[in-house]
């Protein structure tokens, strides 16, 4: 994967902040479930506290961070050697996809959504977070939101270490928002709301879906372009999606619960088997269309 070093980065896309907030739930949806260990912790909790009826939407410290400023220090030659810097390109392709797939697949006009790089602590309109329950969308805010520790994490703890497992755990989190805006996530949290058996199984088809978008966009991702019309990639190769499938696979809900220590429990999942987040991966690569990555009508679970 080589970024073209000649791409407008739209750091009006990115905020980053410091340390603020701390304690409190977060009732967001994070990138991984079940059992991450370390600096990412058992995020079942957090689910439950966001979509099973406790509602911390708005809760805990109230609002967004304060200290978010735009993000800086992106321009120049050496630009793209900069973390922050090359995954502002990342989020700027992203959300030139779904500028044009959305009215496309789905008759709606994309609302383009901010990703706040924080370091540590956060504070988001869902609730107080830190870097413990990774990169998470918050519907309250229209958010992304993520700690760049967490790709150390993926690489050097989960197995994931190829570059283009970034870019994917971006897109994952963009397939939320893109779910925020046309209903599927409120609509899932009604469902669940009716009847709480299900609250689990509807969580992983949500999951499997934004995998599925991902997906979508990691196909046409060579042919993504600027403001300006100049590419945003200047290569993307066979290896670099079979590492955003890779990525996949080393976060489905199986393979953390086996890495924490415990025995696999169904009844725990929340964002599907690794098997199951790399089938609609490449289910999304595969067709290159978002309309089919509808995992609540296709049975995405069982």
């Amino acid at each position: 994967m080589e970024l073209n070093e000649r791409a407008d980065i739209d750091t009006s896309q990115v905020q980053e902040s410091g340390r603020s907030g701390g304690g409190g739930g977060i009732g967001g949806l994070p990138i991984g479930g079940g059992g991450l260990t370390g600096i990412v912790v058992t995020l079942v909790l957090a689910l439950v506290g966001g979509y099973f009826g406790i509602n911390t939407m708005g809760g805990g410290d109230g609002g967004g961070d304060s200290a978010a400023t735009p993000l800086s220090g992106c321009t120049g030659e050496q630009k793209l050697q900069e973390l922050k810097c090359r995954n502002a390109l990342y989020i700027t392709s992203i959300q030139a996809y779904w500028r044009d797939q959305l009215p496309k697949s789905f008759g709606e006009q994309y609302q383009p959504a901010t990703t706040q790089i924080f370091d540590g602590q956060v504070r988001t309109a869902c609730g107080a977070a830190d870097s413990g329950v990774g990169p998470f969308y918050c519907p309250a805010d229209d958010k992304v939101y993520i700690d760049l520790t967490f790709y150390q994490v993926l690489s050097q703890q989960l197995g994931a270490p190829g570059e283009f497992a970034q870019p994917y755990v971006l897109a994952h989190e963009y397939g939320h928002h893109v779910q925020d805006v046309l209903g599927t996530e409120a609509e899932m949290r009604r469902r669940q709301e009716r009847d709480p058996s299900s609250a689990n199984e509807e969580s992983v088809k949500l999951e499997l879906q934004a995998d599925c978008y991902a997906g979508a966009w990691a196909k046409s991702a060579a042919n993504t372009t600027d403001a300006d019309g100049d590419k945003i990639f200047v290569s993307l190769t066979d290896q670099d999606i079979q590492e955003g499938i890779q990525a996949a696979g080393q976060i489905g809900d199986d393979t953390l619960q086996k890495q924490g220590g415990g025995e696999i429990n169904p009844e725990q999942f929340t964002h599907g088997t690794s098997a199951q987040r790399q089938e609609w991966f490449r289910a999304g690569y595969d067709s290159g269309d978002p309309a089919q990555c509808d995992t609540f009508k296709a049975g995405a679970v069982g």
